[in-house]
């Protein structure tokens, strides 16, 4: 097997593509042939020693793929040879093939595309978690999603959709705001200039003056504040993540005065905790998928062996969707 091997924590720069030999899986684990991975944000910080959990050195990135089951170890009966899945939160997904235990793998229903299944887990299983449970969404209520093109962003819109809300994307370019009319946007706002008094007007010009009920924030810093003191009274204000670089504070006083609520959301620690929860709300992800309500937004397919420029797109901030890696 073949797999890009992050053996320092100083970037994408120093991964190492390296012939390995093919894993037997263990007790309770499964070999699979990977068809494609997709990156994640977390992807970005995780060679760089920057995201919250570290996997020991060496180790092979990629946290999300899709693949055929090839071997099947000792203990596992609900899974075959030749099975499609996908496999999200373990490391190794940046390669041919990976050896992973088996809980952590999701059977996909006939017809489920691997590129899709590939990009699916980790962005739709936030977005469900974060919006549904979490921010406890309702039909006819208003969600903001902040970085709207991205892989969660395009996510949310898709699921926001489903549960009956009407979504304003917030982007940084008009070629973005168009990808996200077209996932079913209703409106959307350009933060691109930077002007935190022009992006509250806006938000109150587009919600008639009171402001979301639900805001979905995968970006942080100098957005966070300006969002939040625009929210709704009873608002929920999701923290995904920190695109942007910083961890924004926010004064306590402003969920005080508004009566709303500042909510964390961490998908990985919920698998981990409740994963009957879990696994449930993925099961309902896939059955959307298949009824058609929602769809992977794919920005790009790439070759396995040009991680790098799959990574250096998605540094350049012009990700619409998901990068996703292809082994031929």
């Amino acid at each position: 097997m073949h797999a890009w091997l992050c053996e320092t924590l100083e970037g994408v720069d120093k991964l190492r593509w390296a012939e390995l030999p093919t894993p037997e899986p263990k007790a309770g684990e499964v070999r699979i042939a990977i068809k494609a991975a997709s990156l994640n944000f977390p992807d970005l910080l995780t060679v760089k020693g920057q995201y919250q959990v570290k996997p020991p050195l060496p180790f092979v990135p990629g946290s999300e793929f899709a693949g055929r089951i090839e071997a099947v170890g000792e203990g596992v009966a609900h899974l075959k040879a030749g099975q499609p899945v996908a496999c999200v939160g373990a490391a190794g997904g940046f390669a041919t093939h990976a050896c992973v235990n088996a809980a952590a793998v999701l059977p996909l229903p006939p017809g489920f595309d691997l590129v899709d299944a590939a990009a699916f887990g980790l962005t739709y299983g936030t977005s469900h978690h974060a919006l549904l449970d979490r921010g406890q969404l309702k039909a006819g209520e208003t969600v903001l999603v902040l970085g709207a093109a991205g892989g969660v962003g395009t996510a949310a819109i898709q699921i926001a959709k489903v549960a009956g809300a009407r979504v304003i994307a917030a982007v940084s370019s008009d070629a973005k705001a168009e990808f996200c009319r077209s996932l079913g946007a209703d409106a959307t706002l350009n933060y691109a200039d930077g002007d935190m008094g022009r992006l509250r007007e806006a938000i109150g010009t587009l919600t008639g003056g009171k402001g979301p009920d639900v805001v979905y924030d995968p970006v942080g810093g100098e957005f966070a504040e300006p969002v939040f003191r625009s929210i709704a009274p009873r608002g929920r204000y999701l923290v995904i993540g920190f695109a942007q670089g910083k961890i924004p504070s926010l004064p306590l006083n402003l969920p005080l005065l508004k009566g709303a609520s500042i909510v964390g959301v961490f998908w990985g620690n919920f698998v981990r905790r409740e994963p009957k929860v879990a696994a449930a709300g993925l099961a309902e992800l896939v059955q959307w998928y298949r009824e058609g309500k929602v769809k992977p937004a794919i920005d790009c397919t790439l070759p396995m062996r040009e991680v790098r420029a799959a990574y250096a797109r998605m540094g350049s901030r012009q990700v619409q969707g998901k990068v996703v890696l292809v082994n031929d």
